[in-house]
């Protein structure tokens, strides 16, 4: 391993790739020496990711195009990146919704996106945990980062289902880290804060996007935090705090 790629022959696994953090992380991965997969919705984001990753490293991705409300989907994923590799090193979690809607109050919320952005953001999380755990096992350092939101704990008016769902998302992958903690596999929980995404320009869609960080900016950290050498911290990782201080992770 050397510092120029941590992540040499690592397998990683982002779901949300086909845009903002997702995207950008998937390509610090793959910079980082890490063999990248790439899930999402949109094909055609995908097929760009794999562009750029290319157009960087000259490897190709491997995309695997599926919606997160499909739990079957998720479980032969699974299965699938068994056969082909036998585990996963890494598992990065960037995707959520707050549906078409946008901001409504709760008692307006139309019941079939509500369920909709419940799957996405909270039982497509208990899905991809029970599917990729004993890949996660089956490597000699297993690493998760999971992206939450500061409305899992400090809710607002109007971000009723979005804020519940990733707070039910965030509390399972904390119990999940728990209950893992003898293993091989870490986990990160890391907030990015206000961020140049899609989902904030739904959400605030008078706001300068250019005085806000970009998703470029957050990748380094993430790859730190799925260096194998590297122990995350726990807790909630603020990526303002890791710009304005030292990095969060320390060597084992």
């Amino acid at each position: 391993m050397t510092d120029q790629l941590p992540l040499k022959d690592r397998v990683a696994l982002v779901v949300g790739a086909s845009r903002g953090i997702g995207y950008e992380s998937a390509i610090a991965l793959a910079k980082a020496g890490a063999h990248v997969i790439a899930t999402a919705r949109t094909e055609g984001g995908l097929e760009e990711l794999d562009d750029a990753i290319f157009a960087a490293t000259g490897q190709h991705a491997t995309l695997i195009p599926f919606d997160l409300v499909d739990g079957g989907a998720i479980d032969r994923m699974g299965g699938a990146l068994f056969e082909r590799f036998g585990k996963l090193d890494i598992w990065v979690h960037t995707a959520a919704t707050m549906g078409p809607e946008g901001l409504v109050p709760v008692s307006h919320a139309d019941p079939r996106q509500f369920a909709k952005i419940e799957k996405v953001n909270f039982t497509a999380v208990y899905r991809l945990i029970r599917s990729l755990e004993p890949l996660l096992r089956a490597s000699d350092a297993g690493r998760a980062v999971y992206l939450t939101s500061s409305l899992a704990w400090e809710p607002r008016a109007f971000w009723g289902a979005y804020a519940a769902t990733k707070a039910a998302g965030q509390n399972l992958v904390q119990c999940w880290a728990d209950e893992i903690e003898s293993t091989n596999i870490r986990v990160a929980v890391l907030d990015p804060g206000r961020m140049q995404t899609r989902l904030r320009a739904q959400a605030y869609p008078g706001e300068d996007p250019s005085a806000l960080p970009h998703p470029s900016e957050i990748a380094p950290l993430i790859v730190d935090l799925c260096r194998p050498d590297r122990e995350p911290p726990g807790g909630i990782i603020s990526f303002r705090e890791w710009k304005d201080g030292p990095p969060v992770s320390a060597l084992v």
